[in-house]
């Protein structure tokens, strides 16, 4: 109420029982009433409804001496004030408690509330009241003009009563809940075995029965089958609308994931098989020789039974990533949609669970480093203080994470299993209270309530949906895309697939410019250190790029001295458990070494020694030390299998690549700097390069997308002028062999105002400027940049005529 925190009195005694009510500080009714010089009878009925009285530090309320609007202007009136709160107390038979109002621990941190009120807008931010946390021995002190006797019974005696009424209670509930559908244990093993049956014939390889049986036992025994029913569900809907889904985290280690459905990661290890009559290759030598690797790597070869040519398949992923060594950790099924899908997806859940049923996962959201920084130095300056960075960053640090505001996970979905009521779990509300929003979100963040009900990470992703528009433009199937097809290997190593050279696009040396996980500087760097020449080291790259201290001053190091290579370097969380187990530990201890060094824990000197004794080389385990973060290998291949899609149209279908990558990836793209041929383009890339290190962020993104608009010059394509008439707001199109850019690439045009200018194109032709202006909205400045650019061809000004116009 009044944008403060408020209940109103009436529902307090609506759920009175099991309450105790305090009087509250200088702000609360009592206080106030006797402040105010309200009658007697008032106070009376105001000491009657509160099970306990409040008095305070005269401290907390000595800005009231400094108030024309206060009647107090001296201590003895506060102490007075706390006298005749405690004599009421007496007279009515209420505890009186001595509070200390604590809105920080130490005295010294109350310059964290100072900034943060200055920074909020308030006055009398450096009016802080001493409001910490006092010690027993502080309050006794406070209150000895009470007596000795009456200042240990308000600070120690009467307290310790109130706790002492409070019984031991969870403020939510202690019971896991997850939704219920029927059949599901059933659905998941009928849906895994008709797959695998489809992929591997009648009679399963003793590897693919074990895998499936040993997984499906461990998640039906443990009561997860529901989860992985309600995921097939979700990507099998949006892989009927025509979207790829792409698997996050570890799901992609369980076969069981695979064969339902879920994820397009078979994390069995290398293998032939035949999709004709089903044969299958586990055990010859030259399939043993990819161990650890993956499978599209090997060589092509043809069935020996049918003469078919073998699919190619396996990632060699230990399920124990996901579903832990015993089986029994509970999984935890994070899924990409694509980003205009995803709203689908939610809805769908509705759908899957009713009306009702499902909620927006809930979020706090607290004070950022940035933020935090800002306030302290606006603060000083205000102030004319000079304060050193040291200083200051100590300061942020007790800034830092104090709570904003609510908001709602970008992709995490609630389910409340039927029957149960939401609010003996969480309350609900609307996010940052926006009344007007119909999306309701549970008010405590989610992890709070992780352990209670199920939460479902849809999440939205470009890279389904650029897969999508790629598949609109071309006609090709994503899925039957050749993960070893040896020219878009080769963008990883050199230009040669682009038909350019390096000097050709700006001196870059690789021809993965724009590819999702090796697109940016950073990682093209990691590409040309790491030299990869098969998809496994791709893999093992996107790895080392997510992880923590596990490329730079480790595996790169390493390479560069030669101890290790790409294949042989530590890149994901699984190569650890996968590589130990290959020198002879115990499987088990290879899990636990394996999970402690992914998570930043390192060694125990037991493992050191049990590793050496087994041969492992000291600079394997020095690498474990140096890590703080690894990736999964199942969220790695998932990423690459999507990149190189991606990157097989970039080679084979340029223009629906370059159309696609504008249309989706693109954030900087501008039609003025980039559209109006080359020459234009290089002054401004010059133009940039020189400003490099002063660039906004906006600019930055425009220099980033440049680049990508040299390379397709290079490569011999060009734009056409955006016709307003068949022009889309936010797509680009293949027009006769050459991209016409979407609306929304006009400077300052806006998505609603390019949407505005299409909507209004297809009602017929614009009479004029004032027509144009009046039908789409369009800013004068936007109208007068589309004049100077020729886009408007020769429309007059406005719809009058003129009498000359007939000369």
């Amino acid at each position: 109420y009044n944008k403060r925190p408020r209940i109103p009195k009436s529902e307090f005694v609506k759920y009175r029982e099991g309450l105790l009510l305090g009087s509250a500080c200088e702000a609360g009714e009592l206080y106030r009433a006797i402040v105010g010089g309200r009658p007697e009878e008032e106070i009376i009925r105001l000491v009657k409804f509160y099970d306990y009285l409040e008095i305070q530090p005269l401290g907390n309320n000595e800005f009231m001496l400094k108030s024309d609007k206060e009647s107090v202007s001296t201590i003895e009136e506060l102490q007075d004030i706390n006298r005749r709160i405690v004599k009421l107390g007496e007279t009515f038979g209420k505890l009186v408690v001595a509070t200390c109002d604590v809105h920080f621990l130490d005295p010294e941190d109350e310059i964290y509330r100072r900034i943060i009120m200055a920074g909020k807008g308030f006055k009398d931010a450096d009016d802080q009241a001493p409001l910490y946390l006092r010690t027993t021995e502080e309050m006794l002190k406070e209150f000895e003009y009470l007596g000795s006797a009456k200042a240990e019974e308000v600070v120690i005696t009467n307290p310790n009563k109130i706790a002492d009424m409070c019984e031991k209670i969870a403020p939510v509930r202690p019971d896991k809940c997850p939704p219920v559908i029927e059949n599901s244990d059933q659905m998941l093993r009928d849906i895994c075995y008709t797959k695998a049956h489809s992929m591997y014939g009648e009679e399963l390889p003793a590897i693919v029965k074990e895998r499936l049986d040993r997984e499906l036992n461990s998640i039906i025994s443990n009561g997860y089958a529901v989860m992985y029913i309600i995921a097939q569900k979700l990507v099998w809907k949006s892989n009927e609308d025509g979207y790829l889904v792409g698997s996050r985290g570890s799901v992609g280690s369980s076969f069981a994931a695979t064969m339902s459905g879920i994820t397009e990661v078979n994390p069995l290890q290398a293998h032939y098989r035949c999709p004709n009559c089903k044969y299958s290759d586990f055990d010859s030598p030259e399939v043993k020789a990819f161990s650890g690797r993956s499978g599209c790597d090997m060589p092509d070869k043809i069935c020996p039974v049918c003469g078919e040519k073998l699919v190619k398949d396996g990632f060699d992923i230990p399920f124990e990533t996901f579903l832990g060594f015993k089986g029994n950790k509970e999984p935890d099924i994070d899924l990409n949609f694509s980003g205009e899908y995803q709203s689908k997806a939610h809805a769908y859940c509705e759908v899957i669970f009713g009306y009702g049923q499902t909620f927006r996962a809930g979020t706090i959201g607290t004070l950022a480093d940035k933020t935090a920084f800002g306030y302290i130095k606006n603060y000083y300056e205000e102030r004319g203080i000079h304060k050193r960075n040291c200083e200051i960053d100590r300061i942020v640090q007790g800034c830092v994470g104090v709570r904003r505001t609510t908001g709602q996970h970008p992709g995490g979905i609630v389910v409340l299993p039927v029957g149960e009521e939401i609010n003996t779990f969480t309350p609900v509300q609307h996010p940052a209270n926006d009344m007007t929003t119909a999306t309701v979100t549970t008010h405590f963040d989610y992890h709070s309530i992780d352990h209670n009900l199920l939460k479902l990470d849809i999440l939205g992703h470009d890279d389904p949906t650029m897969i999508r528009m790629l598949q609109d433009l071309t006609g090709i199937d994503p899925v039957t895309i050749p993960l070893d097809d040896e020219a878009v290997m080769s963008l990883f190593k050199n230009t040669s697939a682009l038909g350019v050279t390096p000097e050709d696009i700006g001196g870059i040396p690789l021809g993965c410019l724009g590819i999702p996980e090796f697109g940016t500087e950073f990682a093209m760097q990691m590409v040309i250190d790491a030299k990869p020449q098969e998809f496994s080291d791709l893999i093992r790259i996107s790895g080392l790029s997510h992880g923590t201290d596990v490329w730079l001053g480790n595996a790169q190091t390493l390479i560069e001295q030669g101890l290790a290579t790409i294949s042989t370097a530590i890149c994901t969380r699984d190569d650890i458990m996968i590589y130990l187990i290959q020198m002879g530990l115990d499987s088990e201890q290879s899990f636990t070494i394996m999970e402690s060094v992914r998570k930043g824990k390192g060694l125990k000197e037991e493992w050191k020694e049990e590793m050496r004794a087994h041969d492992v080389p000291e600079w394997y385990i020095d690498s474990c030390l140096k890590i703080k973060y690894m990736f999964p290998k199942a969220h790695a291949a998932a990423y690459v299998m999507m990149a190189w899609r991606i990157a097989y149209c970039k080679v084979y279908y340029p223009l629906a690549y370059y159309a696609a990558y504008f249309s989706i990836r693109a954030t900087g793209f501008n039609y003025e700097i980039m559209c109006q041929g080359r020459e234009r383009l290089t002054y401004f890339q010059k133009d940039y390069e020189r400003r490099k290190d002063s660039l906004s962020k906006k600019e930055q993104d425009v220099y980033r997308d440049m680049k990508i608009v040299q390379e397709m010059y290079a490569r011999g394509f060009d734009f056409t002028p955006i016709d307003i008439y068949r022009a889309k707001p936010d797509r680009f199109q293949i027009i006769d062999g050459k991209l016409m850019p979407a609306l929304n690439t006009i400077d300052g045009m806006g998505d609603n105002a390019a949407i505005a200018v299409a909507e209004a194109a297809k009602d017929g032709k614009f009479l004029s400027r004032d027509d144009f202006r009046q039908r789409t909205k369009a800013t004068k400045t936007v109208i007068d940049l589309m004049g100077d650019l020729g886009l408007l061809g020769d429309m007059p000004e406005s719809n009058q005529l003129s009498l000359f116009d007939f000369a």
